[in-house]
């Protein structure tokens, strides 16, 4: 029987954010395409290729259990969600133990505008639990980020604040693959108000 590198792959989507730069409304929520951006980004994690994803849930949780079409997804509840993405990243990680997963493809709610291309492309990148990965937009390392699970713990004592993985990246570039992904996708966040022109 072949081995099936993406079926080692977890997806892990961090969802938590309260949007408080939009009003204390959570980024999970926000609508795209007609449904909630949460949905949308799951949805992404799958068409790449990912068979397990992981949702991390915070801000209004119940609320987005509610609305969201997150069938098949393992949903995790970040009560921690507000000392920020940190808190998220080791929450993920966390709720990967033992599913046999040897790597999680991690990506953010809030940039739309990474489809389902660029997460492939990481994705292809996988080798085995050593493997570091990211997607780079002209050469500027983004999201999404793959992480063997040889550096989940170093990643989870590293993840503080609204830094999550960065420190623990730029500490270990020379071991991390750049994948260029600008020619598929754009990174921008749904951070302001002004960046609610970029949801359809």
């Amino acid at each position: 029987m072949t081995r099936d590198p993406h079926g080692e792959v977890a997806g892990l989507l961090l969802a938590a954010g309260g949007g408080r730069r939009l009003g204390g409304r959570p980024k999970a929520l926000l609508e795209h395409r007609g449904r909630p951006l949460v949905e949308h980004a799951a949805g992404v994690l799958r068409a790449a290729g990912c068979a397990r994803v992981h949702v991390v849930l915070g801000a209004r949780a119940g609320e987005v259990r509610e609305r969201a079409d997150l069938t098949g997804c393992a949903l995790v509840d970040n009560p921690g969600w507000t000392e920020g993405m940190g808190s998220s990243l080791r929450a993920g990680l966390a709720s990967l133990a033992g599913t046999g997963a040897r790597a999680a493809l991690v990506s953010l709610v809030d940039q739309p505008g990474i489809g389902a291309a660029a997460v492939a492309r990481v994705l292809d990148a996988y080798e085995d639990e050593t493997s570091l990965v990211s997607a780079a937009y002209d050469g500027v390392r983004g999201h999404p980020v793959l992480f063997g699970s040889a550096h989940w713990p170093g990643i989870a004592a590293a993840a503080a604040g609204d830094q999550g993985a960065r420190a623990y990246l730029r500490d270990h570039a020379a071991r991390l693959r750049l994948v260029e992904c600008a020619d598929v996708a754009e990174p921008y966040d749904i951070d302001t108000e002004a960046d609610l022109r970029h949801l359809e």
